[in-house]
């Protein structure tokens, strides 16, 4: 934190917060979060400064300010830290020489040499996750006699996709940050950037108006289905979310799971489903006007009068891997029309790999139909009695 003493002298302080028992959570709720909150009620102090531990996720930091309720504080009304405190700016910084190799890999947190042993992220979820979240980013240069001049346009390409609003500025080793150059990279900070809001699933794919343009190879490919997934084939499509691919992200239309979409998510080479949370066509009415308005106006431009705004859409940002072998993976996996057509009890007895959660690369599962159907028999037993 900083302040100004009444000579006019400017002051720092650095207080470091150390995990307790080892665990991120105990150590928000019982030790940083009360410190946010007490430092707000100094007058002396205009700006703290997180300095977060390098495989600290930013994304994860600023929900806990939000959202976690900070408890029995003498003289303080139980609430969030948000309530004294609010987010400026995230600034992440980019090592030129190797950030976009450890964007695109499949190396463990403990692999890499960092975190506890029982930490299952990758090295590229930290890194994505860091930028992605950005308003600014600071790239620490390498020697421009040892630059990549190609590594060097793949990488600003990757990153003016990843966080189009977030200004860049580039450190150099003749030429250091200094805080005049971050006080005017923070002023460059536009006024529509994140400064720590969590996106939810069913938020816009593309943050911040990125080029859709390829450079370098660099690119973002879309997809869009009305039509549900069959979960085998597209647990065989992941595949090709996980090669040449810096990150994926999008709601999911499982056929075998109609009341709430599933979010997918990767990060180089790792992949993970998770809830998403309740269709709209599956709430009833004071549900679905408790959801945001856009979410609401979005869904009517594309109501489907029988499956309401249930949808497939994804977006990955490539690099060297190949948009239309990704776009024709994903309509694969989605029904044909003969599936589609015999409707959702038919669909409900498709093997499901997915649940609640699945992570990628997973080991072998054994589904036995993946295969497309060209017909399809159901009986009706609805009328049938023992005797």
């Amino acid at each position: 934190m900083s302040w100004v003493d009444p000579d006019g002298r400017r002051r720092e302080r650095t207080i470091g917060v150390e995990l307790a028992h080892g665990c991120v959570s105990c150590t928000l709720r019982e030790d940083l979060l009360p410190l946010l909150r007490r430092l707000n009620r100094r007058s002396s102090v205009r700006r703290i400064v997180l300095t977060l531990d390098p495989i600290l996720e930013p994304e994860r930091i600023a929900w806990a300010i939000d959202e976690v309720v900070v408890e029995s504080m003498p003289g303080f009304v139980d609430g969030p830290a948000s309530r004294d405190v609010r987010i400026e700016a995230t600034i992440a910084c980019v090592a030129e020489q190797d950030w976009l190799e450890s964007a695109t890999g499949d190396n463990t947190l403990a692999e890499a040499g960092f975190g506890h042993v029982d930490d299952d992220r990758t090295l590229a979820q930290v890194a994505v996750g860091q930028v992605a979240f950005a308003d600014a980013l600071v790239v620490a240069g390498c020697d421009p006699a040892m630059r990549d001049a190609w590594e060097s346009a793949r990488l600003t390409a990757v990153l003016k996709r990843l966080a189009p609003n977030a200004p860049i500025m580039i450190e150099l080793p003749q030429r250091p940050v200094t805080t005049i150059l971050v006080e005017r990279l923070l002023a460059a900070v536009a006024p529509m950037s994140r400064r720590g809001r969590v996106d939810a699933p069913h938020d816009p794919l593309l943050r911040g108006e990125p080029p859709l343009d390829a450079d370098c190879g660099v690119s973002w490919v879309e997809f869009h289905s009305e039509r549900p997934m069959h979960p085998g084939r597209l647990h065989d499509a992941i595949d090709a979310l996980l090669d040449g691919v810096v990150t994926a992200r999008g709601r999911l239309w499982i056929a075998t799971q109609p009341a709430e979409a599933l979010w997918l998510e990767s990060a180089g080479g790792a992949l993970q489903v998770a809830r998403g949370g309740a269709w709209l066509a599956a709430m009833d009415e004071s549900e679905v006007d408790r959801e945001p308005a856009e979410r609401r106006a979005m869904a009517a431009l594309r109501w489907d009068e029988r499956y309401g705004d249930r949808h497939t859409s994804l977006v990955a940002l490539v690099h060297r891997a190949d948009a239309s072998e990704i776009q024709d993976a994903l309509r694969d996996a989605c029904l044909n029309e003969v599936e589609f057509a015999a409707g959702q009890e038919f669909w409900a007895t498709l093997d499901d790999p997915f649940g609640g959660f699945h992570t990628d690369p997973c080991d072998d599962l054994d589904l036995s139909d993946t295969e497309t159907v060209d017909a399809v028999s159901i009986t009706d037993n609805t009328d049938q009695r023992e005797a």
